[in-house]
């Protein structure tokens, strides 16, 4: 999935006004995507509209409006956007007896060795352990969200999709063992995320027609089309053929990367700074190049 960027967040007066429907198509989309396994831990698998969502609700409560800042947070969040071939998810131990959640979660120490995500059934079971961000982990404390990733290899991603091999995710600490099975709609979505499928906006970024007018063409050619996004601090360079960074041939680059330089020049000598970032994707998907202003 593609990362987030910063004309795809929408301005806070604007968030306002939009967030109480926002929030129940989003709250609708995690109910889809959020598994119970046991009566104390929940996942929900995350995908560019939940995380976007999280952004949004940081930059409100924040109040957060400076560029810079929501491109901090966006970093933030970005970390957490799953790649192809893998799934990204939140984990949650849930407590609500505010006298033992200290006890509970030191029982529930080491838990990040035991979370998998099962395929099929044994003695052919097929175990995905759960990958969780090393900088949570602490060796006196856990925290009661933690942040993980299931890597599918083509095997595995083939197994998700036969409809007839069993999945489940699977708890086996030695305090705590629980299975809950993959829903089918859950499981149709996933292996949309595993292909590095983006998935339907819930939210328009652009205030409508007048928003699209005001995003302004630099350059076109037959090769490639440059835009200037409103509010003018953002530049698109577009490749208009179905190719990745990864799969380019030499001449298309050396066509691009030219007009590439010239923009990051020009923004340069216009703001000071310039973020640089490309859009690699899998294979058929434009290359873009998006130039941001800011710091490197």
């Amino acid at each position: 999935m593609r990362v987030l960027f910063p004309e795809e967040i929408v301005d806070r007066d604007r968030y306002e006004a939009l967030r109480g429907e926002y929030r129940a198509r989003v709250i609708a989309l995690k109910r889809d995507r959020r598994v119970g396994v046991g009566d104390r831990v929940t996942l929900v698998f995350e995908n560019r509209e939940t995380l976007r969502f999280q952004v949004q609700e940081m930059l409100r409560v924040e109040r957060i409006d400076s560029p810079k800042a929501i491109q901090a947070e966006l970093d933030v969040y970005n970390e957490l956007m799953p790649k192809e071939g893998e799934l990204s998810a939140t984990l949650f131990i849930e407590i609500t007896d505010s006298a033992r959640i200290k006890p509970e979660l030191d029982r529930l120490r080491g838990i990040d060795a035991h979370v998998a995500f099962v395929l099929g059934e044994r003695p052919r079971e097929t175990v995905l352990r759960a990958q969780f961000d090393s900088r949570q982990m602490e060796p006196d404390r856990i925290s009661a969200v933690q942040y993980l990733r299931f890597r599918f290899d083509p095997p595995a991603s083939a197994r998700l999709r036969d409809p007839d091999v069993r999945a489940r995710l699977r708890i086996d600490h030695p305090h705590y063992q629980a299975e809950a099975e993959v829903s089918e709609p859950l499981r149709a979505q996933l292996m949309a995320d595993l292909t590095g499928s983006d998935p339907r906006p819930l939210l328009e970024a652009k205030a409508g027609a007048a928003a699209a007018a005001s995003s302004e063409c630099l350059l076109e050619t037959s090769a490639l089309r440059v835009l200037r996004l409103a509010p003018g601090s953002v530049v698109l360079v577009e490749c208009r053929a179905a190719v990745s960074l990864g799969e380019a041939d030499e001449a298309l680059l050396a066509e691009v990367l030219p007009v590439v330089q010239r923009y990051i020049r020009q923004m340069v000598e216009e703001v000071g700074a310039c973020r640089v970032s490309c859009d690699v994707e899998r294979a058929g998907a434009p290359m873009r190049w998006r130039l941001s202003a800011g710091e490197h």
